[in-house]
């Protein structure tokens, strides 16, 4: 890999770095010590405006080519956030915050974006303006709304923005992304079943609501058997259920909890539709009462086609054509990315992170040996989107 020897020479102080956020890690918008030391070390490399408190606890960096005369203006976004997950590492540099864990790799992606910060102060061999988007509450905050919302895209000009995320079980030195949909609408679900509670010895004269919430989870997954297309994609996962407070009362009310996932508009469309008829319906079929709500959440992350070729590019000049995937199978998963790249054109891409743990596994790491790669991804889009 071409990696740039500057860049290279970063690696050990970046790694001290990350392994440092990785052992304080912080939730949702409470990211006030991450912010503080990415604002820190953006005004010490030189940025030309540092700023805090965008959506809340973003900071935003903007570095100035050694010229302006393309008036262009590109945005590369890093997340901050942690997860309320107990790390079962045992490295070293693990979590000194109980219940509290960089198990998605954000502790990366923000050491990447600050290398890529101070090889650009130091070089600025681009025409335009690199804008650096450090942002808060990826993880269910919707922390890029809340940006965009606070005046991100328009404050700053930004024309076109980019953001990458590491891969576990792909090899370190590889990308992938494909064009169009990349990752999933990630909604919720929210069921409230109302029964009827008495004796556990007496079920004749009750409206069990654990009975009835369990039919409610099985039905639910014959929206996507019977009602999608097999061809297409969709989920549906209820993921907590609660009900009752002790072994021998039936109880008459049950709460469920869940996600709906979908990569087209009219799939989102028939998944909420069905899961509310189908939610009444059972409920009603045992003399119950239920109540679903369906939340949307994140859209999709679709990727615009002219920007994702693009990142394609500039991934192959890091790693080589044959380490990047164009054609990568869509994704599940959510990732509010998707707002910035409702409000810009731009692309997603993913990078490897070698044979670690899955994303939000308790014993998930970053691999160190990814910072140059990314580091060097950042450096080049910049140079490649705006040639000095």
């Amino acid at each position: 890999m071409p990696i740039v020897n500057r860049i290279a020479g970063m690696q050990e102080e970046l790694a001290t770095l990350r392994r440092d956020l990785h052992a304080h890690p912080e939730i949702l918008y409470e990211v006030h010590r991450t912010a503080g030391i990415v604002a820190a070390r953006l005004e010490a490399c030189g940025c030309d405006e540092v700023t805090a408190g965008i959506g809340r606890t973003g900071v935003v960096g903007v570095i100035r080519g050694r010229k302006s005369e393309s008036g262009k203006a590109i945005g590369l976004r890093a997340d901050m956030d942690a997860l309320p997950i107990e790390e079962a590492t045992g490295l070293p540099y693990a979590s000194t915050s109980p219940g509290r864990m960089h198990a998605c790799g954000h502790d990366g992606h923000t050491t990447m974006l600050l290398g890529a910060a101070k090889y650009l102060c130091e070089t600025r061999n681009f025409d335009g303006t690199a804008v650096l988007i450090f942002q808060p509450a990826e993880e269910g905050g919707a922390g890029a709304k809340a940006m965009i919302v606070d005046g991100l895209m328009d404050r700053w000009g930004i024309q076109e923005v980019y953001g990458v995320h590491n891969h576990p079980g792909t090899p370190v030195g590889s990308f992938a992304l494909r064009a169009g949909p990349l990752m999933a609408a990630s909604d919720r679900i929210y069921i409230t079943i109302e029964g009827k509670g008495g004796h556990a010895a007496k079920p004749h004269q009750c409206i069990d609501a654990v009975l009835v919430g369990a039919h409610v989870v099985t039905a639910l997954q014959s929206v996507v058997a019977r009602n999608i297309d097999p061809l297409e994609s969709g989920v549906v996962s209820i993921c907590m259920f609660h009900a009752g407070n002790a072994g021998n009362v039936i109880p008459g009310r049950a709460d469920l909890t869940g996600t709906a996932r979908s990569l087209v508009p009219h799939v989102r469309d028939l998944l909420e539709k069905r899961i509310v008829e189908v939610t009444e319906a059972t409920a009603a079929m045992f003399g119950a009462r239920a109540e679903a709500v369906y939340k949307r959440d994140y859209p999709v992350t679709r990727n615009h086609e002219r920007q994702a070729a693009f990142a394609a590019a500039v991934a192959a000049e890091v790693c080589g054509r044959d380490n990047v995937d164009t054609a990568m199978v869509p994704v599940m998963g959510g990732e509010d990315f998707s707002f910035m790249l409702e409000a810009r054109p731009g692309a997603f891409i993913f990078m490897g992170n070698g044979d670690s743990a899955g994303l939000h596994h308790p014993a998930y790491d970053f691999n160190d040996d990814a910072i140059p790669v990314g580091v060097s991804y950042w450096a080049r889009l910049v140079e490649m989107a705006m040639p000095a």
